[in-house]
């Protein structure tokens, strides 16, 4: 596991894909701020970025998030790249959201959480301990961040298998088309529209 502050170092280089959860103060992205943002590669490199109060810029993390060739791989991307369009003034691409894949696939429940999937798909139980703790400490606990790496580091293997399920189904393309619209989502609810009530007469 790599810590880093403020920004990732400018001679790592991630190719192909990598999985990516970030942590807030809070569910309200123009109120709660971003105090960190994980990556695992493919191989299981975890890479985590304490962002400081007040920053908003991180030079080669947003190559990354902006990067077409590297597919960034969320759980309920909607929130992750919503804090990040609002904290760095982006759109992230492309990407994939195992929790929309989960919703369009496992239409047998309505559990679709990061820690049903590990449970149900590859057999893990994850300690969610550390969910509902202070991320904008300066210092962050051990606990804290085996927490945050646990968030991204099954990611790849839970996309593998919803991707063989979507293709069974004959759902893939649908959720590719899904994935293409959460930025316009992120977009209009950054400027105060209710994306879910839009639409309605």
């Amino acid at each position: 596991m790599n810590l880093y502050q403020y920004d990732l170092p400018n001679d790592l280089k991630i190719t192909d894909s990598v999985a990516i959860d970030t942590e807030t103060m809070g569910l309200n992205n123009k109120r709660d701020r971003l105090c960190l943002v994980q990556m695992c590669t493919k191989n299981g490199d975890v890479h985590i970025v304490q962002i400081h109060k007040y920053q908003h810029e991180a030079p080669n993390l947003v190559r990354l998030l902006t990067d077409d060739n590297v597919l960034k791989i969320f759980h309920f991307a909607r929130f992750d790249i919503s804090i990040l369009n609002y904290t760095f003034g982006i759109n992230v691409t492309p990407f994939y959201c195992t929790k929309i894949a989960s919703k369009l696939v496992r239409t047998y429940t309505d559990k679709h959480s990061l820690k049903v999937l590990c449970k149900e798909i590859l057999g893990l139980d994850l300690n969610k301990e550390e969910q509902s703790s202070d991320w904008g400490k300066e210092t962050l606990s051990e606990k804290q961040l085996e927490y945050a790496a646990g968030d991204v580091l099954y990611l790849h293997k839970l996309k593998e298998h919803l991707d063989e399920m979507l293709k069974r189904e004959g759902r893939y393309e649908l959720a590719l088309q899904c994935f293409k619209q959460l930025n316009l989502v992120s977009n209009l609810e950054l400027l105060g529209f209710d994306p879910d009530t839009l639409f309605q007469h």
